[in-house]
Order: structure tokens, then sequence, then C-alpha cells
């Protein structure tokens, strides 16, 4: 498993990392991010989205579960899993439509459906460390499996 830890210490530095992640990435890929309520995760999407080229606002699904985005270069599948009460509504909303299809998919909280994910993912975890600032940011990336 390939590990990077970055260290952001304002959310334009978590934006410009995210920005910096999504004009990378490539069409198939998941993304999973975990952290604490208010570590920076819609930040984090809302940088990542930009470098897919999306211009139309981005805000965390929370009672939707799901928003997809169309309007960048490829469409990013956003999911918030945080109030899945069972596997059964992931099926429900189609996601393996999201995970294997033309799009990236971006999931917050995605520890939470570690069972469903595909044997390659991208996960991202951000960690407060306020004793070093309020705004200062861990962000550990890992590859995970192989494609």
């Amino acid at each position: 498993m390939e590990e990077k830890i970055i260290e952001t210490n304002s959310p334009e530095e978590t934006f410009a990392l995210a920005r910096k992640m999504g004009e990378q990435a490539v069409q198939g890929e998941v993304y999973v991010l975990t952290g604490d309520l208010g570590a920076g995760k819609t930040v984090f999407t809302q940088g990542f989205a930009a470098g897919l080229a999306v211009t139309e606002p981005v805000n965390s699904p929370t009672f939707t579960i799901l928003q997809v985005y169309e309007g960048g270069r490829c469409p990013l599948y956003h999911f918030d899993v945080y109030r899945i009460g069972d596997i059964s509504e992931m099926e429900e909303i189609g996601y393996e439509d999201c995970f294997y299809g033309d799009g990236i998919s971006l999931v917050e909280w995605g520890d939470l459906i570690e069972e469903i994910l595909p044997e390659y993912y991208v996960k991202v975890t951000i960690l407060r460390e306020p004793e070093k600032g309020f705004d200062h940011r861990k962000i550990k990336i890992q590859k995970r499996g192989s494609l």
C-alpha cells in the first residue's frame, strides 16, 4: 500500500491540494474520504471537483446520499454515506454504476461501506491537529489494492 502524508495550514491549501488531485484523477477511480465532522471533507471535495472542471456549486449530499456533477471533464459521483443505515441503500441508488462507470466517485465517510468498495481505491484521511493551529490538517493519502 502506497502512502503519502501532506500537511496544510488553511482551507485554501486543502482546496489546492484536492484540486491538483482532481486534475490528475482518472475515470473509474474511487476516492474514499474519512475524517471527523468539520475536518474539511467538503472543502476537499470542492477542490477536487474544481480539478475536474466542475463549475456548479458543490455541497455535501448528506440528506440525498448521492450528488452527480456532470459539467466537468467526466462525471463526478459525490456520495455522503454518513446516514446509510444498511448497505442495501447503496444498492438501491445504484452505486455500482458509479463505482464501475465512466466517472470518478468520491465517497465521504467511505469507511462505513468498506465491504462494497472496489478492490482498488484511494483513501484520503483528513486529521485536525489543533495544537498546530486551528486550520492545520494532516492529510494521509493511501492507495489501496491494485487496478
